[in-house]
């Protein structure tokens, strides 16, 4: 596909992605909480394994290593059974995956297409990205996650610091929803056309019980995830527990965040602590702490790894996937999670967290002001770079 210039492209991608926003909410799904790359990618290598027709992967984060050749592997492997591999991979996200490894998949026969490659000059353009983590297989299974094809994520590679992180898997009519996603974003990077399978209309709602909904990035900009999560924080009677990477939250959500914890609902936040990829996102978000906590949000700083996962819990409610809900996200990228409204699937996500705040330090109202100062100039300091960085892309998306 020939490239396209910097504004005409940048307004075919905001307009390719105001096609299909979001998908009614479905019955009959059955939903499994993966935790971490332990019971991550086992779960999904044995999908690819056993897959039969068709194997959809759209990733951001690919890096050549331990991790990413067992996946190969397999993917080669459903190759040489003539299955059909389809692999989205983000050209900034991906640009650690080797040329040995490209070669590697385009030879078995699967089909490797980047999304948005890099250009000089084109900085608008450049800055838009596919964030999602989604695998479908046989248009049966789906895995939506944040994890990343890289050994940071695996517990065999990275036994001390491996990144905490969750995947949900589904199977049932949303994964049809999932394929539809795909399928919208594949079309506008690849030549080669997506088969039609006669057999996606024939996917029904066959377990009993759990209500999900598939949610993607509505377009760059704007995102129904976070549409969603506020309208259920207002809506909360019992809890609003989130985890996240990058905590920068909009003043939207900042204010739903504290008006409920006004109203007595428990109001939580599970976010990174020292260990962290990008200490500087870190100390910028810190500086809404203060008044989150004279609120009464209640903040837990994760100690033992980098917590990379992002899961929001209000009552009975989940969603989970890619998006981390900080400004940057809902302005440049391409997200997707799985929502599940279902009381015992929230009841593992309560576990989750639970897990979570007893191997965190919990950052107090009383004792927060006591802080070292060069702590506060770090996050002073961080905090304007983030204004500035915010101002500029509202800037640049005029622009476009």
């Amino acid at each position: 596909m020939a490239p396209c210039n910097d504004g005409v492209g940048l307004r075919r991608m905001k307009n390719q992605h105001r096609i299909r926003d979001s998908f009614p909410w479905r019955e009959g799904n059955r939903f499994q909480l993966h935790v971490d790359g332990g019971e991550i990618f086992p779960a999904m290598l044995a999908a690819i394994g056993a897959a039969q027709r068709q194997i959809l992967l759209e990733m951001y984060l690919v890096e050549s290593g331990v991790l990413a050749r067992r996946f190969i592997d397999a993917l080669q492997a459903a190759a040489q059974r003539q299955v059909g591999v389809y692999l989205l991979f983000d050209a900034f996200g991906a640009a650690g995956l080797n040329q040995t490894d490209r070669y590697r998949l385009r030879d078995a026969g699967a089909q490797l297409v980047f999304y948005n490659p890099l250009r000089y000059g084109a900085l608008r353009r450049s800055l838009l990205r596919d964030h999602r983590k989604v695998l479908v297989v046989d248009e049966r299974v789906a895995f939506i996650s944040g994890v990343g094809m890289t050994d940071a994520f695996d517990p065999g590679q990275n036994p001390l610091r491996y990144w905490h992180d969750v995947a949900v898997q589904a199977e049932g009519p949303v994964v049809g929803d999932w394929v539809r996603v795909f399928r919208q974003n594949w079309q506008r990077w690849s030549r080669e056309p997506l088969p039609v399978s006669p057999e996606l209309s024939s996917v029904a709602g066959i377990f009993p019980g759990q209500r999900g909904r598939a949610v993607s990035g509505r377009h760059f900009g704007s995102t129904d995830i976070q549409r969603a999560f506020i309208e259920r924080i207002v809506s909360a009677k019992q809890r609003v527990w989130m985890m996240t990477a990058y905590f920068v939250p909009s003043h939207r959500l900042r204010w739903a965040l504290r008006d409920a914890a006004r109203r007595g609902v428990d109001v939580r936040l599970l976010l990174p602590g020292p260990i962290t990829d990008h200490p500087a996102v870190r100390y910028a978000g810190r500086r809404f702490y203060f008044s989150l906590l004279r609120s009464g949000v209640q903040i837990f700083e994760y100690q033992p790894r980098f917590l990379h996962a992002k899961v929001l819990l209000c009552d009975q409610w989940v969603s989970l996937g890619s998006c981390n809900l900080d400004r940057w996200n809902l302005r440049w990228n391409l997200e997707g999670n799985q929502e599940i409204d279902d009381a015992p699937f929230a009841a593992h996500a309560r576990s989750l967290f639970e897990t979570g705040y007893q191997l965190s330090e919990e950052c107090l109202r009383e004792t927060w002001s006591l802080r070292p100062w060069y702590r506060r100039g770090q996050e002073w300091f961080w905090g304007r770079v983030d204004r500035f960085l915010d101002r500029l892309g509202a800037w640049l998306r005029r622009r476009g």
